[in-house]
């Protein structure tokens, strides 16, 4: 993963948005009144899955004047359509209540690269600074975050390199079956000789990053953690950070208790439903967690008891790696509870460009 560090938020978004652009992925409001000389504020509310960003956003948009706040969601999965129960996306009546952008951007079908993400993202910023309204990015998707608040620069494409790739692994088998993810595992392990330390950062069975790590290997003649120093440098910004520290004791408790409310809710149906669509589902949405566990015992009948095994187990493991992840960044302020999580977010949004003393307990 790999990138150049760069400018300021707001260069990033003066800079790559048009103003009065369509909005994508955001619900449908009137612009509420704001009061006049407000300076327009990005906070970002960040943590592993399960720690209750979401709810502390919404609590932080209710608890301000109506429609001072809109949200933009930080969900490398949220961006697709249909894909609702297991990403936990916020109901109609909540999104008509609250503005919420860069949700159901894309078709689950397709593609969505951080890019891509990195470019909606910053024209939502600025149509949200256009009204002076105040923007808070919550989600858990680093690398994302990251494109959006630091304005990182990706390396290029290289076509003929990524079909040649995408013909190999397609040999291999089809998607979610066992001989594709071996497949996946010996491109990994082709990426280990040529990038040790891009192949270090990311999970062997991780088809889209595998591709696209080995693509810019390949056809830049240079590893792909090379382009940066990126990842490895925390530039001023003016984004404020704001973090919920996971308690490791309990998140284990609520990622099962969570999928077990996600099943409920008709997180198998909403599966079966988006895999017998004529397109089905595109490489990167296959990798949601949770989503690819069901695709296996819907396509190849594994058991849903194993399946579901599987899932927590994932989100352990991805859980604990959005913790090493966060924990790096100097930036953050990092407090133990969703309600001092709530206070923080509300006094970087409210104060006079200084951040209060003795109400959060530790960074």
């Amino acid at each position: 993963m790999t990138t150049v560090a760069g400018a300021r938020v707001e260069t990033a978004v003066r800079g790559t948005s048009v103003p009065g652009a369509a909005s994508h992925g955001e619900s449908s409001h009137g612009a509420a009144p704001h009061g006049a000389g407000s300076r327009a504020r990005t906070v970002a509310l960040v943590g592993v899955t399960a720690t209750g960003k979401s709810a502390a956003a919404l609590r932080v948009a209710r608890s301000t004047s109506p429609g001072l706040v809109e949200l933009v969601s930080v969900d490398s999965m949220a961006v697709y359509r249909g894909m609702d129960i297991g990403t936990d996306k916020p109901d109609r009546a909540v999104r008509t209540e609250v503005r919420h952008h860069l949700l159901d951007v894309a078709d689950s079908a397709d593609d969505f690269s951080v890019r891509a993400f990195q470019r909606e993202a910053t024209s939502a910023l600025e149509r949200i600074t256009t009204r002076s309204h105040h923007a808070l990015l919550v989600g858990g998707t680093g690398l994302y975050l990251r494109a959006v608040t630091d304005g990182l620069q990706f390396p290029g494409r290289f076509p003929d390199v990524a079909a040649r790739l995408a013909d190999e692994l397609e040999s291999a088998g089809p998607p979610g079956s066992e001989s594709r993810r071996q497949g996946v595992a010996g491109l990994h392990r082709r990426l280990g000789l040529l990038d040790a330390r891009a192949a270090g950062r990311m999970e062997p069975t991780n088809e889209r990053r595998v591709l696209r790590a080995l693509e810019v290997s390949i056809g830049a003649g240079r590893p792909f953690s090379s382009f940066g120093p990126g990842l490895e440098r925390y530039p001023a910004t003016a984004v404020a950070f704001v973090g919920i520290r996971p308690d490791i004791g309990a998140l284990d408790r609520c990622i099962r208790e969570r999928l077990e409310r996600q099943m409920d809710s008709g997180f198998l149906e909403e599966v079966r439903s988006l895999a017998a669509r004529p397109r089905g589902l595109s490489a990167t949405a296959r990798q949601a967690l949770g989503y690819r566990e069901l695709l296996t015992h819907v396509e190849e009948d594994v058991p849903l008891r194993e399946a579901l095994a599987e899932a927590q187990r994932r989100t352990r493991a991805f859980a604990r790696r959005q913790w090493a992840w966060f924990r790096r960044d100097p930036r953050i302020e990092w407090v133990d509870s969703v309600d001092v999580a709530v206070v923080r977010v509300v006094d970087h949004l409210t104060a006079d460009g200084r951040p209060r003393v003795g109400d959060c307990r530790g960074r």
